[in-house]
């Protein structure tokens, strides 16, 4: 691998995994992001290679788990409406009300950019949520299944150890 091709690689991988970090506490699917960044990253380094299982693992069963009943499929889509009606608010951009304590500069900050994420993360968000209704829903056995291949991914890690 030729050294620009290396530092684009690692660069993409280092901004996904930053990214991801920080959509774990804002609107955005943090895990994923995370775990493409460590995707990317663990053609290059081994020790970014040893977290992909934990990380996939907790990811595919946070998409089970919000699939498993039709009141969490219901969150999980009022959730992506939410986002979808945040992102048109930012761009509608209507007054701050009487009530905002804050000067007006603090009301909506951040203009179409942040309309852009907010509507992003719904279509994200709700791409994610089909695949999971797809892969997981009416399978009770679904995360075990997953539980049993983290054992194994494991298994073959620390084998490969001795």
């Amino acid at each position: 691998m030729n050294a620009a091709k290396r530092v684009g690689v690692e660069a993409v991988g280092w901004l996904l995994v930053v990214a991801g970090i920080a959509a774990l506490i804002l609107p955005g699917p943090g895990l994923l992001m995370v775990f493409g960044g460590l995707a990317i990253l663990s053609q290059q380094y081994e020790w970014a290679e040893r977290r992909l299982a934990p990380i996939k693992f907790r990811a595919l069963k946070g998409a089970a788990e919000s699939v498993e009943t039709i009141p969490r499929l219901v969150v999980s889509v009022f959730g992506v409406l939410v986002l979808f009606a945040a992102g048109a608010l930012w761009i509608w951009q209507p007054p701050a009300p009487e009530w905002w304590p804050l000067s007006d500069a603090w009301w909506l900050p951040g203009g179409i950019a942040t309309a852009a994420t907010q509507i992003a993360s719904g279509f994200i968000a709700l791409a994610l949520i089909v695949y999971s209704y797809r892969r997981f829903h009416g399978d009770p056995d679904a995360v075990a299944k997953l539980e049993a291949d983290l054992e194994q991914a494991d298994a073959d890690a620390s084998w490969g150890d001795d």
